[in-house]
């Protein structure tokens, strides 16, 4: 049987790092109200990584905006480590979904843009570690126009890291890539976060990108967005994406927004 929760945000064991407590948002448009999220609860520990997971257009995004302060709810609130979110915070670092690397730096350039203020050979040490973790040794002084898709979103990745956040906000990062760059990158993502533990929100409409990634996926409704079901994958990783209990939780999911699927 599936380990799951309909209506409970709660995340189990563990340091609470992110809570969202009623998050309801009423978009004001051309045609009148627009509601998008109703009532969020949710709970994320620290160092977890969770999937935010449900069809195109039903507020994923939007909730990810709240969580990270660049808007702000209706109603209700976020906080992080106990303290309401009141607008961005260089703590937190947004990895959108189109690329955000600087086409006029280099990737050691990109990777070192927010590190200014730390002395010389602490930057620089700083620079080799991420370039190192995520395997872009050699290309420190390649322009982005020069790197591959998955190159780039490593790059982008790197420099989202290099600041030390401790929480990473990632929108569909991978939503451009090909299928085969894609699969990659998740591998390389997983990497990252065993080696970093960097608690992570992780917006996707892709079911078997959530199982593949996450401690938890919270899946939402169609808009206005409510939580339907937290699925709890207890599924050590590496993850073989044919076993059994692999293709029970995907498909307990793909059933609960209502498409069958089938091999």
């Amino acid at each position: 049987m599936n380990r799951t929760a309909r209506g409970d945000g709660g995340g189990g064991g563990g340091e609470v790092k992110l809570a969202l407590r009623g998050v309801s948002m009423v978009f004001q448009g051309d045609a009148g109200r627009v509601p998008t999220l109703d009532a969020i609860d949710l709970e994320v520990r620290r160092g977890e990584l969770v999937c935010i997971l449900g069809p195109s257009g039903c507020g994923k995004s939007t909730l990810l905006n709240i969580v990270a302060g660049f808007i702000a709810p209706t109603s209700g609130e976020v906080r992080i480590d106990g303290e309401p979110v009141r607008g961005p915070d260089p703590r937190r670092i947004f990895v959108f979904q189109e690329r955000g690397v600087f086409p006029w730096l280099t990737v050691e350039g990109n990777i070192g843009f927010g590190l200014g203020g730390l002395p010389g050979a602490e930057r620089r040490a700083r620079i080799d570690r991420y370039v190192e973790l995520v395997g872009l040794r050699d290309f420190e002084h390649t322009y982005p126009h020069e790197l591959s898709g998955g190159m780039k979103q490593r790059l982008e990745v790197a420099r989202a890291l290099a600041v030390e956040p401790d929480v990473l906000y990632l929108d569909e990062p991978f939503g451009a890539l090909d299928s085969i760059t894609r699969l990659t990158m998740r591998v390389e993502l997983l990497r990252i976060w065993e080696a970093e533990r960097k608690t992570i929100l992780f917006v996707t409409h892709d079911i078997e990108e959530s199982v593949q990634l996450a401690d938890r996926v919270v899946v939402l409704s169609a808009r206005p967005a409510r939580i339907t079901r937290i699925v709890e994958i207890d599924i050590p990783h590496p993850r073989d994406l044919s076993s059994p209990r692999y293709l029970e939780l995907r498909d307990g999911i793909f059933e609960e927004i209502g498409v069958a699927h089938r091999i």
